[in-house]
């Protein structure tokens, strides 16, 4: 038996197959609080996998932006945060980056995560087990965040490669 299917209600979705590098989003104003570029961050607490308490509102202090990346420890990540400590860290040195740990939900499960993997030395920030940072900001794997020193989100998206990510780091106001 043969089965053929039209889907002729997304007659115009394939009128445009080919990707962009721009964002199509609009723009957001600064006095909204929300995850989009252009809006104000929302502010959070959590806990590293030392047990410290992480306040972005206060790690904003002295640093010219954060840049919080959200892993689960799988290839793409470790070769996504490797680029990141080799290449971008060493280059912005008023830039705080931290690692995410959106998928442990305790401290104890992503220390040993963020040991087992080799990033004993770099923080890691743990979200809880109800995602509460991940959906604040409509995260997911390899999602990248720069949040400047005025709290305005200034990206958030997938981390592809580096350009966009130094673009946009180069930039900070």
């Amino acid at each position: 038996m043969t089965s053929i299917i039209f889907l002729s209600a997304c007659a115009d979705v394939f009128d445009d197959l080919s990707p962009s590098s721009s964002d199509k989003r609009g723009d957001f104003d600064s006095s909204t609080v929300g995850y989009h570029p252009g809006e104000t961050a929302a502010d959070f607490s959590v806990f590293d996998t030392l047990n410290n308490t992480f306040v972005m509102s206060a790690e904003l202090v002295g640093a010219d932006a954060i840049v919080l990346y959200f892993t689960m420890w799988c290839p793409i990540c470790d070769s996504h945060m490797t680029h990141m400590r080799t290449h971008i860290m060493p280059a912005y040195p008023d830039v705080k980056f931290y690692f995410i740990d959106y998928v442990s939900g305790q401290v104890s499960i992503a220390r040993a995560s963020q040991l087992d993997n080799g990033y004993g030395a770099s923080s890691v920030l743990v979200d809880d087990f109800n995602h509460t940072v991940t959906d604040l900001y409509s995260a997911t794997m390899g999602t990248t965040i720069v949040i400047d020193k005025n709290m305005v989100v200034q990206m958030n998206e997938d981390y592809k490669d580096s350009r966009k990510l130094q673009s946009v780091l180069d930039a900070l106001p």
